[in-house]
This record gives C-alpha cells, structure tokens and sequence, in this order.
C-alpha cells in the first residue's frame, strides 16, 4: 500500500544477457526460432494426444499437460525478453515484473510436479503392469492433475504476496499510509458475539464434515465414478475452500476481540476468496452441461462426457479461476490506501476494499464489471439455456414416470443454483446504492456460508446413490 506523496519504484531493468549490440540481431533470431519450435512443437503434442483415441492414457494424459505447461512457460519471459531487444528497452512495469514473477513460479513448480507424477506413473507400468489400469485410473489422474495445478497455483501466490510486500518495506520513511484493515464483522454489540461466534462455528463444522464425507463416500463407491459426481466432488472441495477463506478469521476476530487484518492477510483472503467463489460458479455451470447432456442426449451421454471433456471442463475451470482471482488481486496491489482503514464487512470482500482506496479505482471497477460480470453471469446464463433445453425434452416423455425421473435429477442442482446466484449478484452487479445498511453482508452471508452448508443436504437428501455410499461409508467407519 503506497500513499500518494512517496517516491517508489514503479518499474524495474532487466539487463538482458551479457551480448554485445553486433550481436543482438543473431541472439534475437535464435531466441525467437527456439520459441517458436517450443509452441508449435508442444501444440502439436497437444493436438495429437487429443486426436488420436489410442492415447487416451494416463501416459499421454500427464504429457499434455506437461506440453501446455511448456507453452505458457515459455511464453512468461521469451517474448518480452524478445520485446526488450527489438525495441532495446529495457524497463519492466510493477505489475508486469510482479505477474511475471507469478507466473514463471507457477508454471516452473507445475512443470515439476507433472514431471514427479509422470515418474510414478511409469513406476507403477513396470513394477505393477497387472495393477496398472486398476491403480491408474481416470479419477486418480484427475486428482494428481488437480493437485499439481493448486499446488503450483498457492506456491506462487505465496511468493508473489511476499514480494509484494517489499515494495511497502523498502519506502516506509517518511510515510503515513494503513498497513491494517479493521473487519466490523456482522455486528458491533457486544452481547450478540458469543451467539455469532457459537452459530457460525456449528455452521462451518457441519459445512466442512458434511463436504468431506461427500467427497469420501464418491471416492470410495466405483458405482459414482461418473461425470456428475466428479463435478460433485470438486464442488464439495471447492466449498470447504470457499467457507475456510473466510469462516476461520472471523471467528478468531471475534474470540480474540481483535478486528484487524493484515495487508497480507487481506490480499490473500481477497485472492482465495476470488477463487474458490468462481470455481464454484464454473463448476456449476459444468454441472448444468452435464444434466442437459444425459437428459436431452442419452444415447450419446457417455461419448459427449467422456474422461477427457470432464478433464479439460475441471482444468478450464481452475485455469481461468485462478487468473481472475490474480487478476483482481494484482489490480489492489497498485492502490494506495492512506485514509481510513475500516471495511463494514465480515471478510475482506473487493467491493468495499475498493472503497477504501485513496487513488483512482476506474480500472479496478472496469474489470470488476465486464471481467467478472462476464465470468458470473456467462455460466448463469449457460446453465437457463442448459434447463430450458432439458425442460423441452421432459415435456415431450408422455410417461409420468419418467417426468418425475427426469426432474428429481435437477431439482437438486436447481435449487443450489438459486440460492447461490440470486445472491451473489444482489451484491456484485447491483447498484451500490440499492444495497443499505447490512442487507450486502446479509446477501453475502448467504452464498459464502449458506450455500456450502446446504449442499451436501440438498445433494444427498434427494439422492438415492448418495445416501446409499454415504451409509456404505459410515458403515466401513463403524466396524
């Protein structure tokens, strides 16, 4: 956070390789004939792979991700180091030093973990060739890949927020700028805490348990290792997620008495929160695919969502999440915030931190508006076309049976979808001024913590297989 009337750098040199200016136009060639080989050599491993039905393995299935991987990887630092020579510029923006920092962690860490996991993935071809497809299957894949992508994608956010914060470090001299926010929380009286503290901590246990035993029971049951539970899954993981971005800190605020968060703290509540919130509007979306799929297109359900469309729908999903998420928390970092420092809020949401910034908001509210406004209200509008699709379909079954089949496979999800969107754009694409006093925290209280928490109840409640693994499950527990 760096206030208006302090000197700070605002760009960076990078010096290049030690080349002499004769041979710049050579190095140039050689450079940019390496790039390209890179991209179009790993494009074309991708193609391949996704072409070609005899390379549907897991073998192939890691190396494409380890090829997309190289691409990006690549493309983080050649081109502007090309840039540089062309132009002989050498200057670096803030922003563009510290994305670029992000970006070549998390693609260099995921090209590491790919590579670790395609090693044990030919450990267990040679040393267990009769387990192989029994211990190698798709769900396990997914998760390897997964895993690799979130580990990458935290492992950089860590060091990015560091550096970030050496910025504020190296320029503290005669400044007066907020290093703490204050988090008022859902109320200011002090008689309600020990009810707010007691309720939410109930919330968030039975949201966390609830979750993780969903996740259990489709782990451990092969007959719900089909698409909609894969997606099922990843939501469930995605709303522990969600609820522990925020829960844990409010109730340690309101146990300790203390309000106050760190910049850091709140920049990487602000990012997690950007996240999981939208991987759980994709997954959402994905799920309403799904449904639209086995309903209208039955007889070709399991060639549409076949084990590389669920992959490539799970990774788009956590790719683009992740880069909005940064997106937005890149954009804080370049405001300045010298002026008051309370947010009324229960967690450090981007609206009202936006309020709070002393400089000019203009781009952060551009994007907030057509980026995210897109990203919530594109999978909304893809999930009415899904159902108003599927409905067509289900009116035209002249048997009541299979009506009722049809509709008791949605209304789960439908009612998720309500509660989730209904709320969440009463507070982002609202206008401000139609959101008074706590009715925004109210709203967010609902799709932050309500939402996570019904979910494992709407989904098992109304669902005969899960309630069949969930006792299956707690059964294997008992003995």
């Amino acid at each position: 956070m760096r206030p208006e009337n302090q000197s700070s750098m605002s760009e960076f040199l990078l010096l290049g390789l030690p080349i002499q200016p004769e041979q710049r136009g050579v190095v140039l060639a050689l450079f940019l004939g390496v790039y390209l080989t890179t991209v179009l050599g790993n494009l074309l491993i991708i193609l391949l792979i996704r072409l070609d039905c005899r390379l549907h393995t897991p073998m192939y299935f890691f190396l494409s991700h380890l090829a997309f991987s190289d691409v990006a990887f690549s493309s983080v630092t050649v081109p502007k180091m090309l840039r540089n020579m062309q132009i002989q510029c050498q200057s670096i923006t803030y922003a563009g030093c510290v994305s670029q920092v992000y970006f070549f962690i998390f693609f260099g860490c995921l090209d590491s973990f790919l590579l670790a996991v395609m090693s044990y993935d030919r450990y267990v071809a040679v040393c267990h060739p009769l387990h192989y497809t029994t211990i190698m299957r798709d769900e396990l894949c997914i998760i390897l890949v997964a895993g690799c992508w979130f580990l990458s994608c935290a492992h950089a956010l860590l060091h990015t927020l560091l550096v970030d914060q050496l910025i504020p470090d190296m320029d503290r001299r005669n400044q007066t700028s907020t290093y703490e926010f204050l988090l008022m929380g859902l109320s200011e009286r002090p008689e309600q805490q020990p009810l707010l503290f007691g309720l939410f901590l109930a919330m968030y246990l039975v949201t966390v348990l609830g979750n993780l035993l969903i996740v259990l029971a489709i782990g451990s049951d092969v007959h719900l290792h089909t698409p909609m539970y894969l997606f099922l899954a990843n939501l469930s993981f995605s709303d522990i997620g969600f609820i522990s971005t925020v829960i844990p800190k409010m109730l340690d605020n309101i146990g300790s008495g203390s309000k106050l968060i760190s910049y850091g703290g709140c920049l990487t509540q602000l990012y997690f929160f950007g996240l999981f919130a939208d991987l759980d509007n994709f997954l959402l979306a994905a799920m309403a695919l799904d449904r639209y799929v086995a309903i209208s297109q039955p007889l070709h359900y399991t060639m549409t969502m076949n084990y590389q469309c669920c992959a490539l729908l799970l990774a788009g999903s956590w790719v683009v999440t992740t880069i909005h998420a940064l997106v937005h928390t890149l954009l804080v970092t370049r405001l300045s915030f010298c002026g008051p420092n309370v947010i009324p809020h229960f967690f450090c949401d981007l609206v009202p931190l936006l309020k709070l910034a002393c400089s000019s908001t203009y781009i952060n509210d551009l994007v907030l508006m057509l980026v995210a406004g897109t990203l919530l209200i594109g999978p909304f509008v893809c999930i009415l076309t899904s159902y108003f699709y599927i409905a067509l379909v289900v009116l035209r079954i002249d048997s009541p049976e299979g009506k009722q089949k049809a509709f008791s496979s949605c209304t789960s999800h439908l009612s998720v979808v309500s509660l989730f969107y209904s709320t969440a754009i009463g507070v982002y694409l609202c206008p401000p001024s139609s959101l008074s006093g706590g009715k925004d925290r109210l709203f967010s209280v609902m799709y932050t913590v309500v939402t996570p928490m019904l979910n494992p109840f709407i989904y098992s409640l109304r669902n005969r297989d899960m309630k069949g693994a969930l006792r299956t499950l707690l059964r294997r527990k008992t003995l």
